[in-house]
């Protein structure tokens, strides 16, 4: 028979190995839905990966710096996930309007339209800090 703190540890790391299974399987299943395809045949990051292809000459520094900057507060093992997530968000509105270059306002409402809610508090606090007027923006929020 279990007893004393044996038996405490070993319900504890039951617990402990069932709580990230369902949280690890959680974000596999959330990567598996991505990958999926949809009516058109492509999955969500199939679609992203064509528009950061086919947007990838029109790129600027300036706006590369941008995103970079930012994307930093995004911690560093999801932060490729998430740049790639907002570039291809950009992408796809430079190709909608035809754009010649990827601008600063194509960038902010990339940012704005790919990330939730909850980050553009971030965004607004550093469109501040660098003096960017986001008043247009504001019915996007």
């Amino acid at each position: 028979m279990l007893e004393g703190w044996f038996l405490w540890f070993i319900l504890f790391w039951v617990v402990f190995l069932i709580s990230m299974f369902a949280i690890g399987g959680f974000f596999m299943f959330r990567k598996f839905l991505q990958r999926m395809p949809k009516e058109d045949g492509k999955s969500d990051l199939d679609w992203q990966d064509y528009y950061l292809e086919k947007t990838k000459h029109l790129w600027e520094q300036n706006e590369k710096d941008l995103l970079e900057d930012l994307v930093e507060p995004v911690p560093e093992l999801f932060r490729d996930v998430a740049r790639a997530k907002i570039a291809g968000k950009i992408g796809q509105l430079a190709l909608k309007e035809n754009a010649q270059s990827i601008t600063l306002d194509l960038v902010i409402r990339g940012y704005i339209l790919a990330t939730p809610k909850r980050d553009h508090k971030f965004l607004i606090k550093r469109l501040n800090e660098k003096q960017i007027d986001f008043s247009a923006y504001k019915a996007l929020f």
